[in-house]
């Protein structure tokens, strides 16, 4: 199946942050720049999905008595046959006693030929 801007999950680079994204965005999910123009993404700032299919957040804070600590935020996505098709390192830091972060991921799903 195709759209009137290329095949359905078809991708290229974000000319401004070079993140991978879909060929029909017109706006980058990343950086949030334009990339074409269309009116309704200029009225809106940035392209609205359909529905959410996943929203998990989480936390997670140093101890006081502990010495520093690094970490990876890392994403996965698999496909039904339990194979990696992508993974991502989307953050890394350090954490000093009592800092915090917290951390949402979230799958925005776009119906295609918008």
């Amino acid at each position: 199946m195709s759209t009137s801007r290329g095949a359905v999950g078809r991708t290229r680079t974000c000319p401004h942050c070079k993140t991978t994204i879909l060929e029909s965005a017109s706006v980058c999910p990343q950086c949030q720049h334009h990339l074409r123009f269309d009116p309704k993404a200029i009225a809106e700032r940035r392209a609205q999905p359909a529905f959410s299919a996943l929203r998990v957040e989480g936390n997670f804070r140093h101890p006081e008595s502990d010495p520093p600590w690094e970490y990876s935020v890392v994403v996965s996505i698999r496909n039904d046959r339990g194979e990696e098709v992508a993974r991502k390192v989307v953050g890394v830091g350090a954490l000093q006693a009592n800092e915090g972060r917290n951390v949402t991921v979230t799958v925005d799903v776009f119906k295609a030929g918008k």
